[in-house]
C-alpha cells in the first residue's frame, strides 16, 4: 500500500486574521518611528546649554546674512532651516559644501554667520569650515559628535546626540535629522522672538497663499477712490444710482456720508431692486429716507478674515471700511474677497 505524503504546509489561516496581523505590524512600525524621533528631539531639549544662548546671540548680532550648509540628508534639513530663517525675518541663504569648494565661496562674506549641519562631523564640512573661519565667519555646528574634527573649527557646537536612528536597519538618517530640524527651528524661532517680529512683518514675507490671506488687512483689499461710490445724504436716489453705475468696476453699493465724510448709511444694489419694484416714482427721493442707517463697518487695520466673518454673519456683500474717527476710507466687496481666494464657506 502506497504511503501518503506528509504535509509540510502550515494550517490555513483566515485571511481576515492575516490582514489584521499585517496591519498591526505596520501600525507598530509607524509608532516606533515616531517614538524614536520624538525621543531624539526630547533628548536635544535636555542638552540645550550656554552654547545655544551664545549661538542665538551671534545670529542677532550678525551684520551680514546667515549661511546654512550641509551635505546629504543634513543638507536637505539645512535647506528647510534656512527657509525658516528667511520667512521669519532673518536674511539667509543655503550653500552646498562641495559647490563652495569649487567657486561658491565667493558668495560668502566675513560678516556672515554660518550654521553647519553634520551628524558625524567628518563630512566635506571638515575642509570647508577652516576656509570659512579664515574669511572671518562665525560658525555654529549642529552635530552628533561634539569631539569631531568639524567641531574643532566651530565657535559654537550644538549637540543633537547619538540616539539610534528610527530606521529598521538603524542606518537611514531619521532620528538624527528630526533632531537637527527641531534644533534648527529652535534657533530660528528664538531669534524671531528676540527680534520681536510682529504679525504685520511676518505677513509681508508671506503675501501669497492661505497664510498671506489670513494676515491680510482690510486696507490692502478695500476699494477706494472712484471704485468706492460715495454720496451725501442730501442727494436723490437717482444720483446715488448713477454714482454706482459710474464706478470702473461693478459696485454693489454706495456709502452715504455726512459733511465730515463720516459714514452714516449705505444703499446696496439689492435696495434699489426692491425700491424700484414700487409703482411710485422714487428716483427723486432723498437717499436719507431709504438708506440703511448705521451700517455694519470695519476698521482699516482689521484683518480681512474679520471682515469676512462679519459679512458672513450678517449676510451682506459690501462692507464699508472706516478710520479711527468713523470716516469712510473704502469699501470691501465680496467679489474682491472671492477673487483673492477667500471662501464664504470655510471658517475664516
Amino acid at each position: 500500500m502506497k504511503k501518503s505524503a506528509i504535509s509540510t504546509t502550515q494550517p490555513n489561516v483566515p485571511k481576515s486574521i492575516e490582514r489584521r496581523s499585517h496591519g498591526d505590524e505596520i501600525l507598530a512600525r509607524g509608532r516606533a518611528v515616531l517614538e524614536a524621533e520624538a525621543a531624539a528631539i526630547a533628548a536635544v531639549q535636555d542638552r540645550l546649554d550656554a552654547a545655544f544662548v551664545a549661538a542665538v546671540g551671534a545670529i542677532l548680532k550678525c551684520k551680514g546674512r546667515v549661511c546654512v550648509t550641509g551635505i546629504g540628508k543634513a543638507g536637505l534639513i539645512g535647506n528647510k532651516i534656512q527657509a525658516t530663517f528667511a520667512s521669519t525675518g532673518t536674511l539667509s541663504y543655503s550653500l552646498h559644501p562641495v559647490e563652495a569648494l569649487h567657486g561658491d565661496l565667493g558668495m560668502i562674506h566675513g560678516d556672515d554667520v554660518v550654521i553647519a549641519l553634520s551628524k558625524s562631523g567628518s563630512s566635506e564640512l571638515v575642509e570647508l569650515l577652516p576656509r570659512l573661519k579664515a574669511l572671518g565667519c562665525m560658525v555654529i555646528l549642529l552635530t552628533g559628535k561634539t569631539d569631531s574634527i568639524a567641531a574643532k573649527h566651530a565657535d559654537y557646537v550644538l549637540d543633537i546626540g547619538q540616539t539610534p536612528e528610527a530606521c529598521p536597519l538603524g542606518l537611514a538618517p531619521s532620528s538624527s535629522t528630526a533632531a537637527m530640524l527641531a534644533l534648527g527651528d529652535a534657533l530660528a524661532l528664538t531669534v524671531m522672538e528676540q527680534k520681536a517680529v510682529q504679525p504685520e512683518q511676518y505677513a509681508s514675507y508671506h503675501p501669497g497663499g492661505a497664510l498671506g490671506r489670513f494676515l491680510m488687512k482690510t486696507s490692502e483689499i478695500m476699494r477706494t477712490g472712484s471704485e468706492c461710490p460715495v454720496v451725501s445724504s442730501a442727494v436723490t436716489l437717482g444720483v446715488c444710482y448713477k454714482a454706482i453705475l459710474a464706478a470702473p468696476r461693478r459696485a454693489g453699493a454706495a456709502a452715504i456720508v455726512d459733511e465730515n465724510r463720516k459714514l452714516i448709511g449705505i444703499i446696496t444694489h439689492g435696495d434699489f431692486f426692491r425700491l424700484f419694484q414700487s409703482p411710485e416714482r422714487l428716483a427723486d427721493c432723498p437717499v436719507a429716507d431709504v438708506m440703511t442707517r448705521s451700517p455694519k463697518r470695519i476698521g482699516m487695520d482689521a484683518r480681512v478674515n474679520e471682515a469676512l466673518q462679519l459679512m458672513r454673519k450678517h449676510a451682506i456683500d459690501e462692507l464699508p471700511v472706516v478710520d479711527d474717527d468713523g470716516c469712510l476710507v473704502g469699501l470691501i466687496d465680496i467679489q474682491d474677497l472671492l477673487s483673492k481666494g477667500f471662501s464664504v464657506f470655510d471658517d475664516a
